[in-house]
């Protein structure tokens, strides 16, 4: 057992345990012939685990010590005892401290566990350096403050240093509540080589008290609050002299006098476990159920009347059973609450949502992380916004920018042309694309910054890194973090700084912080090539949606969006209001919300725990795969080296299989730190191509139709496994067992495969490595829809221009490949999706290139959004590009929907960066867009109207529109690897910007609905949103850096085995 390499260390401990309890079996069935050496091995096992038993309440440090005494001296009811301890730890962990004499072998051990379960249990850590006796009085007198009626039970585990204390918190998840004494020591006299290896927090306090301004207690208190935010930290106060001792206390919920009853702490911490263990819309619902309710509305099922006294549909009933149709109901009162206007249960369960994510406020969504994301686009963008969006990003983002009007400038992600997939966009790609924009004087129309977080194959940005630096650029940025597979990341200390929520705030941590200011009053002084923000310029504001049904125990389309936008008030509450009115049913299924509102519950309870059992599975899958001798001939589960290219690895860790067994390597956690992408480990790439069967191929005819086993994605040569918080070991370990069984069909096919069976072998595995279709890129917008100063294209008027059918047509794909050999251009009049993943390689308005027919026609995949094979590809007639170029100038031309508060209020537009001031172009005449009506709030307190002096955008005035600008000319097929202005950005001198926002008005029938209307209000019964301080005008640009990050290493593939019959 090496204590300083494993991920889950309770896992670790609780092995240990069992390989005791399996030994003390044999000893007891009567093996003597080996019970010394069984002997020995419960020994060692003990002395591994007693290191670790101070940090748990059960069975703890001196029970464990008591054990090896009594083996010391060969007494053999010893065993019998160790066999009891191990069941009670499995099954009730601390909780088993609880019980009046649990070592009592006369005591039914079943009856024991059901009476322990009877109420929940949990671990209070009390950082305090209490003598023996203190510590036992104590305990009594929390006792004697427990009521029998007390829905929760705890006990007390005592540490006296800071050291042991975060080690603890990481250790044992059953840890919910700590109570800090402001005086403990710093280090541990017994320190675990675990912590030591992983404790940057540590380090830090360690620095931060060497000042001598703060008691080591706030310190332990912040540093326990970056690992655990949702532990209960509670002070102990010597005197009262010692509560201005201490410049931070925010952390604690509440301060106690050592000296004082008891009885006000206990109810303290166990009110602290009931406000997280409190569900409101789901106890509400639960309530509402036992209720007798006579129904005279909608809803039939409601109830199940109409279910259980059916002839013919009983049987629902049956399967389903009674509370989900007790449950069911339409009404929003008794109780209820409605989502499109929350004001009681599911207000209170949003707020509690919002708590646990770290976000300012939290919406529920009931139709996916689909809707989540249209939400969020149309509620920040309108008509003529450019927004800066990977082009891998899921489908809905780029449905939602057909809806809004806005413009999107699509990013290229990395390849990975050996997988036939791609990465994540590096910052420098996003920072170039924003200097090419800024230069073309366009700076004022990029509203939005679009990623993907992690990505389908677990590549995971920084948030925190990439955000610094736009906003550096562009002070008032907006950000969309699509994280629908990183819900899980908030309740894992190592994932949760890649989040959005911990990145915005730690942003503004950051930027309030003298340090900083110090920083950027130095790099201001003398300039070098970073990128910082400036401080009193920046606004953080930062939106993230989460499919929490995919990574967390919600049900089919239960999502989240979290926002953490300093003006959210100021800026675009009505219209993300009027945005979520648009996207949600007024008819909300009641089931989806109640688990949402569970979800939160169990990431505040029991989080780390979940995952950290998740992330040790799939570290053993890893290891297992790489190890076997067997396995490894035909498989590969990809590490970071596969999927992330070195020049973003900063931190060099290439391989998540450690020599050591189950181990996550430090370096890894350091990795998670610093590096510009990192690789979710629990994402887990099984690469086929030794095999020879395709990864369609593999996941349906092998492991669906064959073992059962479901996985979510393949690619060419891959399939994407993953494990989650709901994954068991029984399911790993028949997971394994499977993919053994393949590898002996496969050499059993090899040793009776005739010659032209192992040539056709050679050929698919030669196929699946080395003739991979190209990887689809985006190419470019048509000149008909494409903004040629910025390369943004219009992708709403092509959408529209497709709903009549003269409009378009289809190309048979070979044709396709013909046509374009000669030349002839062809442009996508729809998406054309592939799912999965599901991100388009065509949308409307670009044009085609021979790479994406050939990817096209060489994908083995059955599910294709948008492509009719027996049609062909959905283009565009050369009549209507024809009209469509004719007209396309205007299209672009925006007026102003109303005042954005914080540009400029002069009539002539300045251009970033250069302060200069140009003629403004003459007004083309198009009907303005009524600026969005005041929410009704909005005179009431906190709730104040924009400040002209602090907002961050537009001014009183209406600005002109701009002038038709030719279009662009052609700029041929966009290969691979090109960089966005040569896929679609026509080259030209920069010119003013309008120096206002605009909105893009359709100037055709085609075109669809001219602008987005906004405008109603939210509900009255909303509250009022606090005012948020607001900061300055964007600051002047900075420097630029026009790197192109190189290629990733080709992969290579180990040389395939004998070859096996297809």
């Amino acid at each position: 057992m090496d204590e300083g390499l494993h991920a889950n260390p309770s896992q670790l401990r609780s092995d240990m345990w069992s390989r005791i309890h399996q030994a003390a079996d044999r000893i007891a069935a009567g093996d003597e012939a080996q019970r010394p050496t069984l002997t020995r091995i419960i020994t060692d096992c003990l002395e591994l685990v007693k290191p670790w038993e101070r940090y748990f309440v059960f069975p703890g440090a001196d029970l464990t010590e008591s054990f090896l005494q009594r083996l010391a001296v060969n007494d053999s009811t010893v065993f019998p005892q160790l066999r009891r301890v191990e069941r009670l730890l499995s099954e009730l962990g601390d909780g088993a401290s609880v019980l009046h004499d649990p070592l009592d072998l006369n005591l039914p051990l079943d009856e024991l566990i059901e009476e322990a379960r009877r109420k929940h249990y949990f671990t209070v850590l009390v950082a305090d350096d209490l003598s023996p006796k203190q510590l036992e009085q104590l305990i009594a007198e929390l006792r004697e403050a427990r009521g029998n009626d007390d829905d929760f039970i705890y006990e007390l585990l005592q540490l006296s240093s800071i050291e042991d204390a975060l080690a603890a918190v990481v250790i044992n998840p059953q840890i919910q509540t700590v109570w800090v004494r402001g005086d403990i020591a710093l280090r541990s006299q017994h320190p675990l080589r675990f912590f030591r290896r992983r404790a940057d927090l540590l380090q830090r306090v360690e620095e931060h008290s060497r000042s001598g301004i703060e008691l080591h207690g706030p310190l332990l208190a912040a540093a326990i609050h970056e690992m655990r935010p949702e532990l209960d930290l509670y002070q102990t106060i010597e005197a009262a002299g010692t509560l201005t001792a201490a410049s931070n206390r925010s952390h604690f919920r509440r301060s106690f006098f050592r000296g004082e009853h008891p009885a006000e702490i206990h109810m303290a911490t166990v009110d602290g476990i009931r406000k997280r263990y409190r569900t409101p819309f789901f106890d509400a619902l639960k309530r509402y159920s036992q209720r007798p309710i006579g129904n005279f509305h909608a809803l039939p099922i409601a109830r199940g009347n109409s279910v259980f006294n059916s002839d013919w549909i009983s049987d629902m009933g049956e399967f389903y059973g009674d509370q989900i149709f007790m449950a069911e109901t339409s009404s929003t009162v008794g109780g209820l609450d409605s989502l499109l206007s929350p004001h009681g249960s599911i207000r209170q369960a949003q707020q509690a949502a919002s708590r646990a994510f770290g976000s300012k406020e939290t919406y529920f969504a009931t139709n996916g992380t689909s809707s989540s994301n249209k939400i969020v686009l149309q509620g920040l963008c309108r008509p003529g916004d450019i927004v800066l969006i990977d082009r891998n990003c899921h489908k809905s983002h780029h449905y939602g920018l057909v809806l809004t009007g806005a413009l999107p400038v699509y990013l290229d992600a990395y390849p990975l042309p050996e997988l036939a997939i791609y990465g994540g966009v590096p910052t420098e790609s996003i920072v170039d694309r924003l200097r090419e924009i800024e230069k073309n004087g366009e700076l004022d129309r990029v509203r939005m910054v679009l990623l993907t977080n992690c990505t389908f194959d677990g590549v995971v940005y920084h948030p925190y890194q990439v955000m610094k630096q736009i906003l550096a650029i562009k002070p008032d940025m907006i950000f969309l973090w699509d994280e629908a597979w990183f819900a899980f990341a908030q309740l894992h200390p190592t994932y949760r700084r890649r989040t959005a929520m911990a990145a915005a705030a730690r942003l503004r941590e950051e930027l309030d912080s003298h340090e900083y200011r110090r920083e950027f009053a130095a790099w201001r002084a003398d300039p070098d090539d970073r990128l910082l923000p400036d401080p009193d310029k920046a606004v953080v504001r930062v939106y993230s949606t989460q499919s929490t049904h995919k990574s967390l125990s919600a049900l089919r389309q239960g999502s989240m969006i979290h926002q953490w936008d300093e003006m959210f008030a100021t800026d675009v509450e009505e219209s993300f209001y009027e945005a979520y009115f648009t996207h949600t049913t007024t008819s909300p299924n009641y089931q989806i919300v109640a688990s949402l509102d569970l979800a939160r519950r169990q990431v505040e309870l029991e989080g780390l725990a979940k995952v950290s059992n998740q992330l040790q599975m799939a570290l053993e899958i890893r290891r297992i795969v790489a190890e076997d001798p067997d396995l490894s001939r035909y498989f590969r589960v990809l590490d970071p080296r596969d999927l992330i290219p070195a020049q973003w690895r900063e931190s060099g860790v290439e391989t998540y299989v450690p020599a050591q067994q189950g181990g996550l390597l430090a370096e890894s956690i350091e990795a998670f730190r610093q590096d510009e992408f990192v690789l979710d480990p629990t994402r887990l790439t099984l690469y086929l191509a030794n095999t020879g069967i395709s990864g369609d191929a593999f996941r349906v005819g092998t492991l669906m139709n064959k073992y059962g086993i479901q996985v979510n994605k393949t690619g060419v040569n891959t399939a994407l496994l993953m494990t989650n918080i709901g994954t068991t070991w029984s399911s790993v370990d028949y997971l394994l067992q499977a993919l053994r069984d393949i590898v002996s069909q496969l050499d059993e096919d090899a040793r009776t495969a005739s010659m032209a069976e192992k040539r056709l072998f050679e050929h698919r595995v030669k196929r699946l490595t080395d003739d991979l279709p190209p990887l689809p890129d985006f190419s470019r917008f048509h000149q008909a829809f494409v903004h040629n100063r910025t390369g943004a294209g219009n992708m709403r008027a092509a959408f529209f221009l497709a709903y009549r059918a003269e409009n378009h047509d289809y190309v048979e794909i070979n044709d396709a490949k013909a046509r374009l050999a000669t030349g002839e251009e062809l442009v996508s009049s729809r998406f054309i999706t592939p799912y999965p993943p599901g991100f388009p390689v065509l949308v409307p308005g670009q044009v085609i290139t021979p790479e994406i027919v050939e990817f096209l026609s060489d994908i083995a995949i059955a599910e294709i959004h948008g492509y009719r094979p027996e049609l062909g590809l959905p283009v565009f007639t050369q009549a209507a590009l024809e009209r469509a170029t004719g007209l396309a100038s205007p299209q672009f031309h925006r007026v102003d929907p109303g005042p954005r508060e914080g540009m400029p209020e002069s009539g002539s537009p300045t251009v970033p960066g250069t302060g200069s001031q140009d003629p403004a172009p003459e007004p083309v005449p198009v009907p303005p867009i009524p600026a969005p009506p005041r929410h009704p709030n909005a005179d009431q307190p906190g709730q104040a109207g924009p400040d002209p002096k602090t907002a961050p955008h537009g001014g009183p005035e209406e600005a002109p529109t701009r002038a038709p600008q030719p279009p662009p000319p052609p700029s041929g097929k966009a290969g691979k690897g090109k960089q966005p202005d040569e896929a679609g950005a026509a080259p030209g001198a920069a010119a003013a910007p309008t120096g206002k926002r605009q909105q893009a008005p359709e100037s055709t029938p085609e075109a669809g609905p001219a602008a987005q209307t906004q405008g109603s209000p939210a509900s009255a019964s909303e509250e009022p949103e606090q005012e948020k301080p607001q900061r300055g005008a964007p600051p002047p640009p900075r420097g630029s850096s026009n790197t192109q990050p190189p290629a990733p290493a080709k992969l290579k593939p180990e040389a395939p085995p004998a070859s096996p019959r297809p």
